[in-house]
């Protein structure tokens, strides 16, 4: 017989399940939250493994939403998987610069990928930021490029999750390789909805301070 589970419960209960399926294994307790929420979204329970943080990554990732940082995301499904209202409540808001004409017209003359222009776009911004990426491991080459010439200033955190087979690795490698804080997961899986419920698990402590 399936569980009986009223409409309002059923997230409460699922994280009680990944709880228990987890058994004895114990996790940090600051990437706790972080790590539960992104098993969540994927019933992948590889993540208690993968999901690699930089020192209290989670902590200065909290600290900067509370101080109205903005997010970054390269993809369109990124951003519309982060909870907004909340984010907005902190003052933050969610940029995706993906589909910009600017974007796509520099994209062409330059021979690059969009992702990379949008990095460049993104390291102007004015705010501090969290870069969510979660498909677009070039957006990543991008970011350490930038790092790396001491253009990108405005990175409190970067959330390194794309997912596929060509340069995926590597990229993430490069940003932990990087002295800026990240949360990223090592392998080829990731994804948008890994990067957004990465950014709403931090999100979600806030609202519960």
């Amino acid at each position: 017989m399936p569980e009986i589970v009223a409409p309002m419960d059923i997230e409460k209960r699922s994280f009680e399940i990944i709880t228990e399926l987890l058994g004895n294994r114990v996790l940090d307790p600051e990437n706790e939250a972080v790590i539960k929420r992104v098993i969540h979204t994927s019933a992948d329970f590889d993540y208690a493994d993968t999901l690699t943080f930089s020192k209290h990554a989670v902590s200065k990732g909290i600290a900067a939403l509370q101080t109205g940082c903005d997010i970054v995301t390269d993809t369109q499904m990124a951003k519309a998987g982060i909870n907004k209202n909340i984010l907005g409540s902190l003052g933050g808001e969610v940029h995706c610069f993906m589909s910009d004409p600017d974007v796509a017209a520099e994209a062409k003359v330059s021979g690059i990928s969009r992702a990379m222009v949008s990095m460049g776009k993104a390291a102007k911004l004015p705010k501090q930021c969290i870069y969510a990426i979660g498909n677009a491991p070039t957006a990543l080459f991008a970011l350490r490029d930038l790092l790396d010439k001491g253009v990108l200033t405005n990175a409190a955190l970067i959330i390194a999750v794309p997912v596929g087979f060509v340069n995926v690795v590597e990229s993430k490698e490069l940003i932990i390789e990087s002295d800026i804080p990240y949360i990223a997961a090592r392998g080829r899986k990731g994804g948008s909805t890994i990067a957004a419920a990465i950014c709403n698990a931090m999100i979600y402590q806030i609202k519960r301070m």
